[in-house]
């Protein structure tokens, strides 16, 4: 018989909503025998049935919803839910390029799957997740035929979960480096030394939308990374591409990357504090037509959100100012905690005190390979405005 936990009253709600995680002090008593990762029934102060989901008592997040039927979680369960992922994505992605499996909204929580050319890495941070890792593996392999699969569960977070960091081969052959094409970029990916899964997929449909604005202009990247926006920017025309990142590493497979497009010297990439040089070049008068900001996350928790609001509207506010006429900011944030109204918001504030008046042509977030659902508002986290910039 499955174990079953009940809500306090009123928590039911959180349920009803369709909101796939319940916390820990929504709780109000376990029935039955029931270890860390086990399958239970999520009941009402009355007993009535709510959800299947998994149980971590150790875990903040305490119930990870699997299902709002009473039906079995299991391998059957786990193909079915790895195939109807891949179809809706192969109706618009390019499934060597592409998020395959997006956690909670692809209802496998926190089970993620990335594929890299005719690799796929999969990041599991939920211990009930992590008991269906192999079926989720053979699922892949059963709909892609990859020639290899290869995990990263390297993140300090599975610790809460009580789960171990670990990398390593799950299937076939994975070499160090894997060469991937995004929207007729070549890019090498370092799926097991690179930061998350070796790229950020997310932002594939925001580097593709960059197109119509850099043609024939001075670009500069900053927090490139291996050289994402920077080499979309140079495969759309851009006449010189500057790439900024405090990482030699980065700027180096950067540089590998943009010679892997023959790109030659219309890019190069600076090693450098993205704050420190902003602040440089602003004094110095240096100016940009397009200036392109896609940092890494400014805060992870809700206590440090103002910290993380200065800290963007400072880069936004020397960027504004380093803007051509005419020009335009390209500004992103990947901080769940700073919401949309939040960033939009900072980037008002910063217009304000760079003295310039700002036009959105296009307020983004991640791509569809990355679904929100309307439920969860984690579940949206990425933030790409594209702003005309004009001086007062």
């Amino acid at each position: 018989m499955t174990a079953a936990v009940k809500l306090i009253p009123g928590k039911e709600k959180r349920v009803l909503s369709r909101h796939p995680w319940i916390f820990r002090s929504d709780i109000d008593q376990v029935e039955g025998n029931v270890l860390p990762g086990d399958i239970v029934d999520i009941c009402s102060t009355k007993g009535n049935f709510l959800a299947k989901a998994f149980y971590n008592p150790n875990s903040q997040i305490a119930l990870r919803i699997m299902s709002w039927h009473n039906e079995e979680i299991d391998r059957k369960l786990i193909f079915q839910r790895v195939h109807e992922a891949i179809e809706y994505r192969r109706s618009f992605a390019d499934l060597k390029s592409c998020r395959l499996i997006f956690a909670e909204s692809d209802r496998l929580p926190a089970m993620i799957a990335d594929a890299f050319g005719d690799v796929i890495v999969i990041q599991c941070l939920a211990l009930g997740m992590e008991q269906f890792k192999q079926d989720v593996v053979d699922a892949l392999v059963e709909e892609l035929h990859p020639t290899g699969i290869w995990e990263r569960n390297d993140v300090p977070v599975r610790r809460l979960e009580g789960l171990q960091l670990t990398t390593g081969l799950l299937y076939g052959e994975v070499p160090d480096r894997v060469e991937m094409m995004e929207n007729g970029v070549r890019f090498l990916v370092d799926v097991k030394e690179g930061q998350k899964t070796g790229f950020f997929l997310d932002q594939k449909e925001n580097r593709a939308a960059i197109a119509p604005f850099v043609r024939d202009k001075k670009v500069l990247d900053c927090f490139t990374h291996t050289g994402s926006f920077a080499l979309h920017a140079a495969r759309y025309g851009a006449k010189e591409v500057t790439g900024v990142d405090i990482s030699e590493y980065a700027c180096a497979f950067a540089k590998e990357n943009a010679d892997l497009n023959g790109f030659g010297d219309s890019v190069h990439f600076v090693t450098a504090n993205a704050f420190d040089l902003l602040s440089e070049e602003s004094r110095k008068g240096t100016k940009y037509d397009v200036i392109i900001l896609d940092p890494p996350a400014f805060t992870k928790t809700r206590s440090q959100i103002e910290s993380a609001l200065r800290g963007y509207k400072e880069i936004n506010l020397r960027a504004m100012k380093m803007v051509e006429a005419g020009g335009y900011l390209v500004t992103c944030s990947c901080s769940q905690h700073v919401t949309p109204d939040l960033f939009k918001k900072m980037v008002s504030d910063a217009a304000r005190d760079a003295k310039v008046l700002l036009r959105q042509v296009e307020f983004r977030t991640q791509g569809r390979d990355h679904p929100i659902l309307p439920a969860a508002p984690e579940t949206e986290y990425l933030k790409c405005g594209i702003y005309q910039v004009f001086p007062l």
